[in-house]
């Protein structure tokens, strides 16, 4: 990867975000450009789906190929520059109740900033430096009151947060405000920390002017070095969170779409092919609200895998099978997702998969209840997606089923304690709204657009609350400010 942006990837008064690093004279131009400047950057916004597992869990461990999909529930950011005099930068992750303000100058630069541990945008880092990791000790410990649970889970958020500000950024970083809001569950297999990840990655190097677009004329190349870029740092994040994963969920939650990935060797990241032209499909997500543990449905199919090898060879061969008949299925030129037909098809393979993941040991009444619930009603095609042992189903919805029956369903889910999200599959990747107003507004403020401040973003009310503020979803669909980096086929 180059150091800059090729072609035109500075961006002009086309989209409105600053300008962009890249070699040569532009770098010196905002150079004299910083020094003469006193007005604070706009508020803007950052947002990445979730993802759920469509094909292949478990399967996937055993060097299968799986399909991972982006989801429509998503998280969002809100960035907040402050005045220069304010030298601090504060971190506010609602759903998890994370509030905590570091003063800037405070933060271990000098380690940092040595000359054989600085980092630049463009550089892959896969794995932390214990260094690095070591001077952020004394920053991470955020509530030190809170019971254990609840400080474990804070000092991870803070940890990932400051590893890429401080990564990425310099002392002379200005002062901000950044706020989390997320519609996805958390904890159950959906991709929330990756979607987070995200988030963090793009505006930390929007802020640093080092991302092209996202705008419509922009070339698939550059749109494609735009989120390898932001992949690369969102990828260090989750590492901080979980210390070693697979890579699969931050890069769906950059790019969007679906990807079909395959484990081929444990000490590699996995083969990752992005399918850019999968399409939206309406899914219906149901929350059993049941505990689940991957570790623990893992080794119980490894268990079964001792005692009856042959046997979970052909079940896993077939579900290989399942996956790449649906990734040939779904980029055939014929496929359209209008059409019952090509529905049907793609949902069988569903139902296939769940019956594989059924025999292997890993599903639980209640997943096995949202299908009864789902077949009654014959609107869609079902399957536990993730781990299993609990967690979410997924269901792939015919087309036009009545509203009455979608109602009828949800009653039911309600009453015996799921819950219920409708969303589509294969929703787009991250997505900036710079600054942070809907051009369109609301039909009281037609003619300059809606700001979307901090106080209304914070006082926003769940998942419809937010939705309907940031003007994502709903019968408006996508609201013109909101741009994202797309990118045609290979």
């Amino acid at each position: 990867m180059h150091n800059g942006v090729h072609g035109n990837g500075t961006n002009g008064p086309s989209n409105g975000m600053p300008r962009v690093k890249g070699d040569g004279p532009l770098v010196h131009r905002i150079k004299a450009d910083r020094k003469q400047s006193s007005p604070m950057a706009p508020a803007f916004m950052v947002s990445a789906p979730g993802k759920v597992i469509v094909f292949g869990e478990h399967s996937v461990v055993y060097g299968k190929t799986a399909i991972a999909a982006a989801i429509s529930l998503r998280s969002y950011l809100h960035v907040t520059t402050l005045s220069k005099s304010k030298r601090t930068v504060s971190l506010r992750f609602t759903d998890i109740d994370l509030v905590h303000t570091w003063n800037i100058d405070e933060l271990p630069w000098d380690t940092f900033q040595q000359p054989s541990k600085k980092k630049s945008y463009y550089s892959l880092v896969t794995e932390l430096d214990p260094d690095l990791v070591a001077a952020l000790g004394p920053h991470v410990d955020v509530s030190p009151d809170g019971p254990e649970d609840i400080r474990r889970v804070h000092r991870n958020g803070a940890f990932a947060f400051l590893y890429l500000f401080l990564s990425l950024g310099s002392p002379s970083f200005p002062g901000c405000l950044y706020t989390l809001r997320s519609t996805i569950p958390i904890g159950a297999g959906l991709g929330s920390s990756a979607s987070i990840a995200v988030c963090v990655s793009a505006a930390l190097l929007i802020q640093l002017r080092t991302l092209s677009g996202p705008h419509p004329d922009q070339p698939p190349e550059e749109a494609r070095l735009q989120i390898e870029r932001i992949n690369r740092w969102a990828f260090v994040y989750e590492m901080c969170i979980h210390g070693n994963p697979s890579g699969v969920d931050n890069t769906v939650a950059t790019q969007g779409k679906a990807v079909v990935f395959q484990i081929l060797d444990y000490d590699k990241p996995p083969s990752v092919k992005p399918l850019w032209d999968f399409p939206e499909l309406p899914l219906l997500l149901v929350d059993t609200k049941q505990p689940k543990s991957t570790a623990h449905e893992v080794a119980k199919v490894g268990k079964l895998n001792k005692m009856h090898p042959k046997l979970v060879a052909s079940i896993l061969d077939a579900m290989d099978k399942v996956a790449s008949s649906a990734a040939e299925l779904i980029a055939d030129d014929d496929f359209d997702e209008e059409e019952e037909r090509s529905l049907m098809k793609v949902g069988e393979l569903m139902t296939i998969n769940h019956g594989l993941l059924v025999s292997l040991g890993v599903s639980h009444p209640r997943l096995e209840r949202v299908r009864e619930l789902v077949d009654h009603e014959g609107i869609g095609w079902t399957k536990l997606t993730g781990a299993g042992g609990g967690g979410c189903s997924i269901t792939l919805l015919r087309p036009d089923v009545p509203r009455a029956k979608l109602d009828k369903l949800e009653e039911r889910l309600d009453r015996e304690n799921y819950a219920k999200f409708e969303a589509t599959l294969g929703a787009d990747g991250v997505g900036v709204l710079w600054p942070a107003i809907l051009k369109n507004g609301t039909e009281e403020d037609e003619e300059g657009g809606m700001e979307i401040d901090l106080e209304k973003f914070l006082n926003a009310e769940g998942t419809e609350g937010v939705e309907k503020l940031v003007g994502v979803h709903g019968d408006g669909g996508e609201r013109e400010g909101w741009k994202f980096w797309r990118m045609e086929s290979r």
